[in-house]
């Protein structure tokens, strides 16, 4: 379960973050990830409750924003997003000739902190 570890490099991030800046709560972590990454929503939401103990952030709700898989394919020129986890062939012309452009980022994008 790669989402423990996550969890952990969230927090400790944000944490280190909100002490810098001078707060003492964070309230919320919002969290833009692919579907393509492999990291499951929900075991990454029950290891942050889990991780965030009795820190800072032992309050805070983790947001996630779920980003399809998109792409260009490179034969027809379609360009497409899916609400699928892995991708072989364009979904408009069926080519395998295609770039991923979006669907696997995993990225801390605001918080809310006291």
């Amino acid at each position: 379960m790669h989402e423990a570890s996550i969890a952990l490099s969230v927090l400790k991030t944000v944490t280190e973050e909100c002490q810098q800046r001078g707060f003492t709560t964070i309230e919320s972590v919002r969290l833009k990830i692919g579907k393509g990454s492999g990291v499951l929503p929900e075991a990454l939401t029950f290891a942050f409750d889990i991780a965030k103990g009795n820190s800072i952030a032992k309050e805070a709700r983790l947001d996630i924003d779920l980003i399809p898989l998109g792409g260009h394919c490179n034969n027809c020129g379609a360009t497409f997003e899916t609400e699928e986890r892995f991708l072989l062939a364009c979904p408009q012309c069926d080519d395998n000739n295609f770039t991923i452009n979006q669907g696997y980022e995993m990225n801390i994008i605001d918080m809310e902190v006291n």
